[in-house]
């Protein structure tokens, strides 16, 4: 589990470090400014989450062959390799190039997930299910801040220190990292299974649980409001600067490490995984009403710790799953699972982005709808809730 916790937190400290630098490297790249960057900006972001998204299956059907840790591993290579590519890259095209590799191999949350599930009993599994999320608030937290002190001696650098991060946490898992699935709870490889399209059409065999895929499909596509519009919604409706929304960042990060870190697991253990996701899901309502109809700054650090309890629905309904689940299809579960994270951080940004452009721009000030993201955000909950609680009464039925 330190092991876990760790890749995570690297992971997470590598997304974050490049973020202050990335649209200056696209925009260096491409040849153009930084505001026309713009235009690139998410052809980079989202050929990782296609790649993603067409990959995630096919890792996790392979860990299932051949076990977490060579995966686990792997992905880790991959990384490293990518921010190597984003190091040097003299063109936009091999920074595409780079962000593909990262998403063929982006298998660390997968394959942490299912090493997870092996390592793990019943009754910790929503706890230790809450170090991923946790693990990720770290790194968010220290990766900004890092790359944002990193940048100051050189715009590659950070993309240069991510790849170190990840290349040492190669070599330390390979020293200290054990494998998690026995020889004999291993089942053959299957391309069928193990693609996109294959691992969707296994959706049906969970009978009663199938309706939690679409579940965590909502509730990804739901943050996505958060993750692309959070710096336009605050610095076009409140004026934040950069540092700002950089400090902000780094709060929501803190606040979503302790309640994933330390209370999803006693919330399961004291109420259940059931009750736990509930609540989850219907803080995660109120809290996007609230960012949307926000009318001050300070409002916003008002809603982070209501925000940050939203975290207990992921882990609760991941522990549902995968305590219903055979330990042979543990990975093949959890790459089904990254491939709909991905699916919804495709189609997320741009649903988002694009409804907050028809609401705000060339538009008189009076008309603006900064909110609009989140109020669209908070149906996508609604439409969760309403299937998670059918779900859990189909799950009850068949027992």
């Amino acid at each position: 589990m330190l092991f876990i916790f760790i890749t995570i937190v690297i992971d997470a400290t590598g997304l974050g470090i490049i973020i202050p630098s990335l649209p200056y490297l696209v925009a260096e790249t491409a040849n153009v400014t930084v505001e026309q960057s713009s235009a690139y900006y998410g052809p980079v972001l989202v050929s990782y989450a296609v790649m993603q998204f067409l990959f995630a299956p096919i890792m996790g059907g392979l860990s299932d062959r051949y076990g977490r840790r060579p995966v686990l591993l792997l992905s880790l290579f991959g990384l490293g390799i990518d921010y190597l590519f984003m190091f040097f890259a003299p063109t936009l095209f091999w920074l595409i190039i780079g962000r593909c590799i990262a998403g063929m191999f982006g298998a660390s949350f997968t394959t942490a997930s299912a090493y997870i599930s092996d390592v793990s009993t019943p009754e910790n599994r929503t706890k230790n299910f809450g170090f991923i999320g946790a693990g990720f608030g770290i790194g968010f937290v220290l990766g900004p801040a890092l790359g944002g002190y990193l940048a100051e001696f050189g715009l590659r650098i950070p993309f240069l220190a991510a790849a170190i991060f990840s290349l040492m946490n190669l070599i330390y898992g390979s020293l200290v990292l054990k494998e998690s699935l026995p020889l004999d709870k291993r089942r053959a490889f299957s391309f069928i299974r193990s693609n996109p399209i294959g691992a969707f059409s296994q959706i049906k065999k969970y009978k009663g649980l199938a309706l939690l895929f679409v579940v965590i499909f909502m509730y990804y596509l739901a943050g996505m409001a958060i993750h692309s519009s959070w710096n336009y919604l605050t610095e076009g409706k409140f004026g934040w600067t950069p540092r700002d929304v950089g400090i902000s960042l780094a709060v929501v990060g803190i606040c979503i490490a302790i309640v994933q870190g330390a209370l999803a697991g006693r919330f399961s253990k004291v109420i259940g995984d059931r009750r736990t996701a509930q609540i989850g899901l219907f803080v995660f309502f109120f809290a996007l009403l609230g960012i949307g109809f926000s009318s001050s700054g300070w409002m916003l650090y008002a809603l982070m710790i209501p925000y940050a309890f939203t975290g207990l629905a992921g882990p609760a309904v991941k522990a549902i799953m995968a305590n219903n689940t055979k330990d042979d299809e543990q990975g093949e579960l959890q790459g089904t699972i990254t491939s709909l994270i991905s699916l919804a951080e495709i189609i997320g940004p741009l649903l988002m982005m694009g409804l907050f452009t028809y609401t705000t721009v060339n538009l008189p000030e009076d008309q603006k709808i900064f909110g609009s993201p989140y109020f669209a955000a908070s149906i996508f909950v609604v439409i969760a809730i309403v299937l998670f609680r059918i779900a859990m009464k189909r799950h009850s039925s068949e027992r």
